[in-house]
């Protein structure tokens, strides 16, 4: 297998790679090259195992309507190998690599089974591959739960309430969002709220029940284009999220975060890694993003000029180890109270690829299809939203808002758990409904969803269920992959031998 194509079969991964180029950051994370793996395939050396093929052979016979099993069928020893053999793949340059943050996301991933959920996408979605091929496709956010939904900065740059991460975006049955949000809002009431099943069964209908009725309204008075949900306009718990996310203000916020004892630059910390040498580089890279994307530079980013660069460690759940950056641009006062911080994630495979029922909707590039989906999902969202290459990799970039924050759900009281579930389930239907207007539907997809459920209630039940079976599961899941990383298994990766 050549690195091409390894790393089209790798969530890591970008599928192409610039040979000519140092793609070591200071935190150990890189990305895979032509030439080493070409060299390995050249002498014979065994190479890393992939089924990606496999399952996309398996959604399609399952999209088809052929009997087919689907991995959630396997239970004992058989499962767990399944398991082991995705999470392997799904980090395969990680672990090859011995990328330190991956071996710490394990790490996360074992003591906590919601972290578990979140870092495992691939894994959820294998076991639906094909699924649901009869219902309506639309842009599907991909990666729905409790914890991704947030405020956010739209283009005025105002704060405002949605889905806050794209990152496995993907067209898709609309059920299939529902599915991972439902198991998302389960597994999170049970390891965070501590409730038993009976009230986690209730919150789950109350997101579910806030689709079904919003999407419902949408297919009547097609008022999906409207407004943004701003604290005007919120439900109160999501007006006071927003109104406490604005408190302090953007120069405490750097000073308290970001800047050295001169606030000329980034501070060190375990979280970030000042590169101030690579401020050239950078600044020839932004630049270049804003001549190519075509972004307006609002007053408020002064001359784009790049203050310092910095490498941040440490943040997410599923997208831990892979590379991240901040690059500070100096505010029009250049008083360091006002320093606009833009992040460069790298972006991978989305883990719905090959799994979803074939679709005609296609979007390429692993951060265009990204971008593609805030855009589509997200009405005036955040000017400084775009993709970039560098070095061969592929870059989403996106404004670190002073604002941006997300719901505690440590402080819901079992009431308010219930209506940020339903809040959020209307989130995702303005989202779905937004597919037809700015997404690539050619068609008014709101009545197909609302014909599609049929009879609400059996609806409702019937997601309820799926995320019961899902959750029980994922605890089965869970304990199989805390035995095996205490046993050393995910520090290599599947070959295939001669």
């Amino acid at each position: 297998m050549d690195d091409k194509a390894a790393a089209s079969n790798e969530g890591d991964s970008t599928a192409e790679y610039d040979t000519a180029a140092d793609n070591t950051d200071a935190g150990g994370r890189v990305s895979a090259r032509d030439d080493e793996t070409a060299a390995a395939d050249d002498a014979g050396r065994p190479g890393p195992a992939s089924r990606v093929e496999s399952f996309r052979l398996l959604a399609q016979a399952r999209a088809d309507g052929e009997m087919v099993p689907l991995p959630r069928m396997l239970d004992g020893d058989d499962r767990r190998l399944h398991v082991r053999q995705t999470i392997r793949e799904d980090h395969q340059l990680r672990i090859a690599r011995h990328n330190e943050e991956a071996f710490g996301k394990f790490d996360k991933l074992a003591g906590s089974r919601f972290s578990f959920f979140r870092g495992t996408a691939l894994l959820f979605y294998r076991d639906m591959a094909g699924e649901d091929a009869w219902m309506p496709t639309v842009l599907a956010a991909g990666d729905i739960h409790p914890e991704n939904f947030g405020v956010m900065p739209n283009a005025d740059n105002v704060p405002i309430f949605g889905i806050n991460d794209y990152d496995e975006v993907f067209y898709a049955p609309f059920t299939w969002d529902l599915k991972r949000g439902a198991t998302g809002f389960m597994i999170a009431a049970d390891e965070i709220g501590g409730y038993g099943h009976g009230k986690r069964c209730k919150i789950i209908r109350s997101f579910v029940h806030g689709y079904v009725d919003r999407i419902s309204a949408y297919a009547t008075d097609h008022s999906e284009g409207d407004s943004d949900l701003r604290e005007d306009n919120a439900p109160e718990l999501i007006a006071s999220l927003i109104k406490s996310a604005k408190s302090g203000g953007r120069a405490k916020w750097l000073s308290k975060k970001y800047y050295n004892e001169t606030a000329t630059g980034f501070k060190s910390s375990s979280k970030l890694v000042p590169i101030s040498s690579r401020r050239d580089e950078f600044q020839e890279l932004i630049d270049r993003y804003v001549e190519e994307s075509g972004i307006t530079v609002p007053m408020r980013a002064g001359a784009m000029r790049v203050k310092d660069v910095a490498e941040r460690r440490g943040q997410g759940t599923a997208s831990l180890g892979l590379v991240r950056y901040y690059v500070m641009i100096e505010g029009p006062l250049t008083d360091a109270s006002d320093d606009i911080l833009l992040e460069l994630k790298q972006a991978r495979r989305s883990a719905l690829e090959g799994l979803v029922p074939p679709s005609e909707h296609l979007v390429e590039g692993n951060a265009d299809r990204v971008v593609h989906g805030q855009r589509v999902q997200l009405v005036s969202g955040d000017r400084f939203y775009g993709s970039i290459k560098h070095r061969g990799i592929s870059f989403l970039v996106r404004e670190r808002s002073w604002f941006r924050d997300d719901m505690d759900l440590d402080d819901l009281s079992f009431k308010q758990w219930r209506e940020y579930a339903q809040i959020c389930g209307e989130v995702l239907a303005h989202a779905h409904a937004l597919s037809d207007e700015a997404g690539l539907l050619d068609h008014d997809v709101e009545p197909e969803i609302v014909e599609a459920i049929g009879f609400p209630e059996l609806f409702v039940d019937d997601i309820v269920r799926f995320a019961d079976d899902a959750d029980s599961r994922c605890k089965r899941d869970h304990q199989a992959f805390r035995e095996d990383h205490a046993l050393g298994a995910f520090r290599r990766i599947d070959l295939v031998y001669r």
